[in-house]
């Protein structure tokens, strides 16, 4: 069959498997992706089995598209029917709306996307009178998260609470469990842990699912939680044709639930199971695959691959040793600026571990006039203008939305405050009733809860909304937004306003009808287009075309650039200090490191500083190379720049006579060993010795330039320096960190 001309054996075998579950363990830059089409092509056109009946999930909407864009150009037949191809949370999204009912729940349920959730986390937290300093929102739904992606329940939560403040957080997890269900809301996590409660509460619907979907192909496998495990098994309970391909050596999400012995038990999970290795990579030079494998070789929970290429050893790997992260992100920035200049890199990546460390390279790259690309910044639909109006949307579509409502219930201002909202709230607590039907209960019967301009102010509102409601099954998608626009008076506001920040908002509104559109010609409704808008993750903001890109290295999973620069290697940033409690930790941390590097083609640049200054800190502390240097065999690493503490060689009178310079460099250094010696005896006689860093004295330091000592403290290298610096006020400094030199 020609389709199967293009893979290579390991290859081929995947997409030839008979039935039954299969693994296939793909290295990186192996081909993964391109098995799955394949697959899915080969089910179709050599085995008959209906598109309909194949189900292929995801982890991201962009893999998700590029993985259907692949299928249609491999099925030269136009199909009437074509495979589902989606993230696993989409796909759920599908099912839910179709048969939540079953749970008690309305067909129009919200998503809560991340701000919405933080805003009913800290509702729930003053609802029950805790403290946000002693319970931070954040670290609160990082709990609730883990706990709901793990399939454990407040109650469950709260029986293995060990001590006060587990019981708290058990108790919040409770309240917002309720507060969601009274707003008819779901959370990201939800939307899978419904499902799975949907389809072992009603078994009539899992199984209307295996017979719909006789084949289950599984994209990223070792990514996979509790929760998606548990739906996976039950997709497979009447067959066991699961294609589940993924690298235990990539996964790197444990910290929202991914467990990577979903994959290491494999095995044992589907006995029949049958093992193919893809280990012949097609991205990166041979040179940078076995520094990558000598460093996730140090991991113990791991099956193992031997990765190799046809594309030649390529060059070492780079290694700069920079001063501070201000000299490491100009090295950076200079060596990007000279490969665009010379057209050496049609694409480069630069990755670190956590965002705070972009601001230095950000500063450098423009400095240098460097065009880039940050991703982890907003998405289009994280935009304020963008939220605000498509609040009126969801409260259209579900007036039990709490988020939408307090989103959109003064926005455009109307004289509807905190201080009306917070009555309302109150009202819906005590009532158990939603924000809407206490809204509503106010308008009919007015019972002093709010003024009588606040009351014009709300019937106005409910009025609106009531209009839209009405609007929404009437319209096309575009002109529902445009009616939203038109009716709130929002983009009149914005017209008002006159300011290129104003006309900014303005054409990203217009692009949100355009959006519109666009789902419109797709046959999308509006409840369609709202989850879609709620699903968008930062993974889908890369850009291709961008010629240099800044991000995390979680970012960065499954991209692939010509140069990669990986920077911050250092003990306690990268392995991270958090991740160093446990070997799970640190093993998924060299893990982190193996994908960093894999995503190289043809040159990678490991870096790391002496000094880096922590949070919340003006001092700059000293730091530790990253372990995972020491992991890279030393002969595939070629040092960019000379130690910063290299030991310099002695100036000997014979090697001075080399020149007048040298000569001259070496009686100046002898008259100043004769003082210091002199000055040392002095002081062993009983003098008081000057101190080497006296007020007034003129020094220079690497960032902020000429200064000059107003006070000075300590001994060696323990002393501390306060210094004037122009431009930047005073600076208290350590000899030890402050490469500080007279003048």
């Amino acid at each position: 069959m020609p389709l199967l001309d293009h893979l290579n054996p390991a290859q081929r075998e995947a997409v030839e498997h008979d039935g039954g579950p299969v693994l296939v363990l793909a290295g990186a830059g192996s081909g993964k992706t391109r098995v799955i089409t394949y697959r899915i092509a080969y089910l179709i056109e050599s085995r008959g089995v209906p598109p309909e009946n194949l189900l292929a999930v995801t982890f991201t909407n962009k893999a998700a598209e590029q993985m259907k864009e692949r299928v249609a150009r491999l099925l030269s037949a136009r199909l009437e029917t074509w495979p589902h191809i989606s993230t696993f949370h989409s796909f759920c999204v599908r099912v839910l709306r179709r048969e939540i009912h079953r749970l008690g729940y309305d067909r129009n349920f919200s998503i809560y996307d991340e701000a919405d959730q933080q805003r009913l986390i800290k509702a729930v937290l003053r609802e029950l009178g805790l403290d946000e300093r002693a319970l931070a929102p954040r670290a609160a739904l990082s709990q609730i998260s883990y706990a709901k992606n793990s399939g454990e329940s407040p109650e469950a939560f709260y029986r293995r609470a060990a001590d006060p403040l587990s019981e708290r957080l058990a108790s919040v997890y409770a309240r917002y469990e309720q507060r969601l269900r009274q707003a008819g809301a779901l959370d990201f996590d939800d939307l899978l842990l419904k499902t799975v409660e949907l389809f072992e509460q009603s078994p009539e619907v899992a199984e209307a699912c295996n017979q719909r979907f006789s084949h289950l192909l599984v994209d990223e496998y070792q990514d996979t939680n509790r929760i998606q495990y548990r739906l996976i098994r039950l997709l497979t309970q009447q067959h066991q044709n699961l294609c589940a391909v993924g690298d235990e050596d990539q996964s790197i999400y444990r910290w929202r639930g991914a467990d990577i012995q979903i994959i290491l038990n494999f095995e044992r999970d589907f006995p029949s199971a049958r093992i193919i290795r893809l280990e012949q990579n097609y991205r990166s030079t041979q040179t940078i695959l076995d520094a990558a494998t000598a460093v996730v070789s140090h991991n113990v929970r791991r099956k193992g691959k031997a990765l190799w290429t046809d594309r030649g050893r390529g060059g070492k790997i780079g290694l700069y040793e920079a001063r501070d992260a201000e000299d490491e992100a100009g090295f950076v920035a200079e060596e990007i600026d000279r490969a665009l200049r010379d057209a050496a890199a049609d694409s480069i990546g630069v990755l670190y571990r956590t965002n705070a460390q972009s601001r230095a390279l950000e500063e450098a790259l423009r400095l240098r006039g460097v065009e880039y690309r940050l991703v982890g910044g907003f998405s289009f639909y994280e935009r304020t203008e963008i939220k605000d109006v498509l609040a009126y949307a969801r409260l259209a579509n579900n007036q039990r939305d709490a988020a939408a409502l307090a989103r959109a219930i003064n926005t455009p201002a109307r004289g509807l405050g905190e201080s009306t909202l917070d009555a309302l709230s109150a009202a819906a607590r005590d009532t158990q009733k939603s924000l809407w039907e206490v809204i509503e209960e106010t308008l009919t019967a007015p019972a002093g809860l709010i003024h009588a301009r606040a009351l014009r102010a709300l019937a106005g509102f409910h009025a609106l909304i009531q209009d839209l409601s009405e609007s929404r099954n009437k319209l096309s998608l575009p002109e529902f937004f445009r009616r939203i626009l038109d009716r709130t008076g929002y983009l009149e506001l914005l017209r008002a306003e006159n300011s290129p920040e104003a006309e900014g908002r303005i054409e990203n509104l217009s692009e949100l009808v355009n959006a519109a559109s666009e789902a419109e010609e797709r046959g999308e409704t509006l409840a369609e287009f709202l989850d879609h808008a709620a699903l968008v993750s930062s993974a889908d903001q890369y850009d291709e075309r961008a010629r240099v890109t800044l991000m995390t290295l979680h970012s960065a999973k499954g991209l692939e650039f010509s140069w990669v620069f990986l920077v911050g290697l250092e003990e306690r940033l990268f392995p991270h200090l958090l991740s160093l409690q446990d070997e799970a930790g640190l093993e998924e941390e060299r893990r982190l490191c193996y994908v960093g590097m894999t995503r190289a083609r043809e040159r990678l640049v490991l870096s790391w500083v002496n000094y880096r200054r922590s949070y919340g800190k003006e001092m700059r502390e000293g730091s530790q190379a990253s372990r995972f240097l020491a992991e890279v065999p030393q002969e595939l690493v070629e040092r960019l720049n000379e130690p910063v503490f290299a030991p310099k060689p002695r100036l000997t009178w014979s090697s001075a006579a080399n020149s007048v310079d040298d000569v001259k460099t070496f009686l100046a250094r002898h008259q100043r060993d004769q003082g210091a010696i002199a000055h040392a005896a002095s002081g062993a006689s009983g003098s008081s010795p000057k101190s080497p860093w006296p007020r007034g004295a003129r020094v220079r330091h690497p960032k902020y330039g000429l200064g000059t000592v107003l006070e000075s403290e300590g001994e060696g290298e323990e002393t501390k320096v306060t210094v004037s610096f122009p431009g930047y006020g005073q600076k208290k400094l350590m000899l030890r960190y402050a490469s500080l030199e007279r003048v």
